[in-house]
């Protein structure tokens, strides 16, 4: 079947519709789009998820925490 998830960059708002595997995590889905996971954090609701947590959300945000530079 897979899994659906709306990512919203911040800063920049963009919203990024990610459909990937069943059992793909946040990894899988930064990586796709070409994120460095290390880079930002996940929320859900203002809670921090780890980036191999399985996919399970309908949209998280996803802070940059590094410089770009």
């Amino acid at each position: 079947m897979g899994v659906k998830c709306r990512l919203l960059l911040i800063p920049g708002g963009e919203c990024i519709e990610y459909e990937g595997v069943d059992g793909a995590t946040y990894e899988d889905a930064l990586l796709s789009i070409g994120i460095i996971p290390d880079t930002v954090l996940i929320l859900f609701k203002g809670e921090s998820l780890p980036q191999d947590t399985r996919i399970g959300e309908d949209e998280v945000e996803i802070v940059s925490t590094g410089s770009r530079g």
